[in-house]
């Protein structure tokens, strides 16, 4: 009993000295009046505090009107993404209604002041940029022109760049040597300025539906058939010389996918992607 009694007054203390700190004196605080419990233990309702959602990262595509270029730019479109890209004349050149959805930019990727407006607020860079013709031209595409855009993002603070370059095929990296001089350029400027968020697809032929004025070139007629016969017939890949000639093409849309999560995705690992790679990576 005295144990009871001992913890009873000790209870008293304590709720004397709460009244004491809330304000109220030793009788109000012991009322029964149930408004003058809630009184004492009322809580003032929080203040709303609306907090603006984060701002939409932005994806700007170079080579936005040709074949690769066009398809990542409709992925990137159905995915949600906020997308622009640069173009000579600062229209668009394609006939799909989703182009008007693209912020389209003037610009000459060989004048590199040109670039600046393009790039503000950009978060990632995706350059499809590239061409043949003579080695001096080939170069300067593939090369000059790409270098000039990696500089470019990297002055102004872009956090992934992924560059769309090409397999090697052996005999033919000398029959185009200023195409592939350009394109192993073009790579090494890339891994020296984004160490942490380059990315360099190397795709072989790539295949798709391709645009040419109103026309559309169903190339998946021969690529997709040539990609699962080599896909089973990798060991003549390990032939000298010819080896490389055996690559299996790839479908443009799987380049489209994985150039896209190369250029969201901050996990994504840098460096050089092969055909297998893009393989693995389009799941």
């Amino acid at each position: 009993m005295r144990a009871v009694a001992s913890r009873l007054i000790d209870s008293r203390a304590s709720l004397s000295r709460l009244c004491a700190m809330a304000g109220y004196g030793e009788r109000r605080c012991y009322s029964t009046d149930s408004n003058k419990v809630d009184e004492l233990f009322k809580v003032e309702e929080a203040e709303t505090v609306n907090v603006p959602p984060p701002p939409q990262e932005k994806l700007l595509v170079l080579g936005g009107n040709g074949f690769v270029g066009s398809h990542i730019l409709r992925e990137a479109l159905d995915l949600g993404l906020s997308v622009a890209s640069l173009s000579r004349s600062g229209k668009s050149s394609l006939h799909d209604s989703w182009a008007n959805s693209v912020t389209w930019y003037q610009g000459n990727l060989l004048s590199p002041d040109s670039l600046k407006d393009a790039l503000d607020g950009v978060s990632a860079v995706i350059s499809c940029v590239g061409g043949f013709g003579s080695h001096s031209y080939m170069y300067k595409i593939n090369g000059t022109a790409n270098i000039n855009a990696i500089r470019a993002a990297s002055e102004k603070g872009v956090k992934r760049f992924v560059y769309i370059s090409a397999a090697d095929f052996g005999l033919a990296n000398y029959i185009l040597r200023g195409y592939y001089e350009g394109k192993r350029a073009a790579e090494a400027e890339l891994q020296a300025k984004f160490p942490y968020g380059g990315i360099i697809l190397r795709p072989g032929f790539i295949y798709g539906t391709r645009g040419v004025g109103s026309l559309k070139l169903p190339l998946g007629v021969i690529g997709s058939p040539m990609e699962m016969v080599l896909q089973r017939a990798k060991p003549l890949n390990q032939l000298p010389v010819i080896g490389p000639l055996f690559t299996p093409p790839v479908d443009v849309n799987a380049v489209a996918r994985v150039a896209l999560r190369a250029a969201t995705d901050p996990v994504f690992p840098p460096g050089i992607i092969d055909v297998d790679g893009i393989q693995r990576y389009r799941q």
